[in-house]
């Protein structure tokens, strides 16, 4: 069988442990931007400043201060935004809930 089809049949197969949820986490790697555009999924969400800093726990200058460049977001915050650019309503419902 060629090195193609042996690649996308590895694929499938972990794509589908996934799925069933017997994938192992240990062998999957997170891919977080080194740097993001704030405002950009601020915008996208239809927020002012204010609403997103207050919806998401940010303070309002350290949002303007990443909007502007002249700050990035670091690690875990960049992730945080990652989830909240992909799936906002879970982030906001686990928000509320806690």
């Amino acid at each position: 069988m060629s090195k193609v089809a042996d690649s996308i049949r590895r694929g499938l197969n972990e794509a589908l442990a996934c799925a069933e949820g017997s994938a192992d986490a240990n062998a999957f790697r997170v891919h977080v931007p080194e740097r993001m555009d704030v405002k950009a999924i601020r915008t996208k969400l239809e927020m002012t400043q204010e609403e997103f800093a207050g919806r998401f726990g940010f303070s309002v200058n350290t949002l303007r201060h990443w909007e502007q460049g002249s700050r990035q977001p670091e690690g875990p915050t960049r992730a945080y935004l990652l989830v909240i650019d992909r799936a906002p309503k879970a982030v906001q419902k686990a928000l509320q809930a806690a």
